[in-house]
């Protein structure tokens, strides 16, 4: 019989399934849904920085995205504040979402306001809640092996080098040992090294 916990990744992995974006990870491969490539990795992610992690963390980890693209970055002004706002309507949407969905598969309402309060990263800037600091490392690791090559273009240089200095203060020390050792392209190693060098 499927657990709470087995039923509510399920839903949310069904929400990924219905992004139109595809990808394609390797010619021997159909492509797959954005969202769903980007879960998979957010999992991966978290089995290596915390492979004891609770079933909250592994369920807010894995909608992290969750319906991202119903809400186009178009939707908001293209200046900073207008970036902000969006992710802000973003974290507390996604929370909204999941936090029904654990509800759904069986969870009660205080598991699920958990999930949701992880998803809207409460408590990261002050350091409270260790659960939301792994979230943000495995995000800042997906970002740094699946998504900066592709960052990288059409973007100043110096713009790169500022965002990866910023992405690595938001990380813990065991997040930046293991962004470390990741193998990375060419490139971006060498952004990476340069952003680390003068920080």
């Amino acid at each position: 019989m499927a657990t709470p916990f087995d039923k509510a990744f399920s839903l949310i992995d069904a929400a990924h399934i219905l992004d139109p974006k595809q990808v394609t990870l390797s010619q021997s491969q159909d492509p797959i849904p954005y969202e769903l490539h980007y879960a998979n990795k957010m999992t991966k992610s978290l089995s290596l920085r915390s492979p004891a992690a609770s079933d909250a963390l592994r369920l807010a980890v894995r909608a992290q995205h969750l319906k991202r693209w119903e809400v186009p970055r178009t939707e908001f002004p293209a200046t900073k504040v207008g970036y902000l706002s969006w992710r802000t309507h973003l974290a507390r949407r996604q929370a909204e979402i999941v936090a029904g969905m654990c509800v759904e598969a069986g969870y009660d309402g205080a598991f699920a306001e958990r999930v949701a309060a992880l998803v809207r990263k409460e408590g990261l800037r002050s350091g409270e809640d260790e659960e939301v600091q792994v979230l943000e490392d495995v995000a800042c690791l997906v970002f740094l092996e699946d998504q900066l090559e592709e960052f990288q273009k059409g973007c100043e240089e110096e713009k790169v080098i500022g965002i990866l200095r910023r992405t690595w203060a938001k990380m813990s020390e065991k997040g930046r040992e293991l962004a470390l050792g990741m193998e990375l392209e060419e490139r971006s190693k060498e952004l990476v090294g340069r952003a680390l060098a003068d920080a």
